[in-house]
């Protein structure tokens, strides 16, 4: 009997996400559409057809509210994206992705294993990009999410145009249950804003194309303000005692390193101590750790606002290029 019980409610479960639950008679969805028709000249007859192939899902929603576990320390977070295969299968990419990645760091000033260790820690090099259909996701969320409903429907507006100019179906693009694309997880409103495309071919194909995907992301962080080479981040001597009330007040870097310095916190190597910078302490797996987090450490934060991804993305960058070498 428990074994039935178990069935029926797997099947619940999957009838629940699964089941025909279109937008086609949604009044958000047709209030959207009607908007889409007159703003940005959409025909809404072919977006009621496009919104009947919708399907709402829950299995989104629920990943959307579902609480963090716990907030991952620095030690815990390194642990998932600094393991040994992440780094080796990051010195693969690079290998066959040689030729372009020398023609980005030239044409955009990021340097090659910077563009690797990000596309490592969005998708594991293309490993894990997505399985909902963006539209799904989106719609989802524009219309069924209300905490965040402004910005997924101002993403599915962005992406309705992406599927338009690039002459792409917009019921076949995959990606994330949040609508995130491609081997470098770029939001819709990313893709139209930073993604290049590379071969010159007609489409930006972040999904398949190596290429373009690694093009992308460069022109992201050279349009974020990425700083031909400049470091981005140093492990920091500290004194006999430190100003906490500069340590972790944000991701910008708002203070001098002669700042900094006068708090307690040096950088292992020589700087000009006009430069500004961040000054971090996280807690790692042997207690904690200070860190100084230049402009380019900055940068890497407008791809994902959190100092733990960045610093994740500069350690894994060190270890695929030293892994390379």
């Amino acid at each position: 009997m428990k074994s039935i019980r178990l069935l029926a409610v797997a099947l619940i479960l999957c009838v629940t996400d699964s089941a025909y639950a279109d937008y086609s008679n949604n009044a958000l969805a047709q209030d959207f559409i009607r908007e889409m028709a007159r703003e940005e000249g959409f025909d809404a007859a072919e977006l009621q057809k496009l919104f009947a192939q919708v399907e709402k899902k829950d299995s989104i929603i629920n990943a959307m509210n579902r609480p963090a576990e716990k907030v991952l320390t620095w030690g815990e977070y390194r642990k998932i994206f600094l393991r040994q295969a992440r780094i080796e299968s990051g010195g693969d990419f690079w290998r066959r992705n040689q030729q372009v990645l020398n023609e980005a760091e030239s044409e955009y000033g990021v340097p090659a294993h910077i563009i690797v260790a990000i596309i490592g820690v969005e998708t594991l090099y293309g490993g894990n990009t997505g399985s909902y259909r963006v539209i799904d996701a989106l719609s989802t969320l524009a219309f069924d999410y209300p905490a965040r409903a402004p910005f997924f429907r101002s993403e599915l507006k962005e992406f309705l145009i992406l599927s338009r100019e690039q002459k792409q179906s917009p019921l076949i693009l995959k990606g994330s249950y949040a609508g995130a694309m491609g081997l470098g997880q770029f939001m819709p409103s990313s893709y139209r804003a930073y993604a290049a495309d590379y071969d010159k071919d007609g489409f930006i194909d972040i999904w398949n194309n190596e290429s373009d995907a690694i093009w992308s992301v460069a022109n992201y962080l050279s349009r974020h303000g990425w700083q031909e080479g400049q470091t981005i981040a140093h492990p920091a001597v500290v004194a006999s005692s430190v100003d906490d009330r500069l340590l972790n007040q944000g991701l910008r870097p708002e203070h001098s390193l002669q700042q900094i310095r006068q708090a307690g916190l040096s950088p292992e190597m020589q700087l000009s101590p006009e430069l500004m910078a961040t000054a971090m302490r996280l807690v790692g797996d042997d207690g904690d750790e200070y860190w100084i987090g230049m402009h380019n450490f900055y940068v890497i934060t407008r791809y994902n606002h959190s100092k733990l991804y960045a610093m994740a993305v500069f350690q894994l960058a060190e270890e695929i290029l030293k892994h390379k070498t």
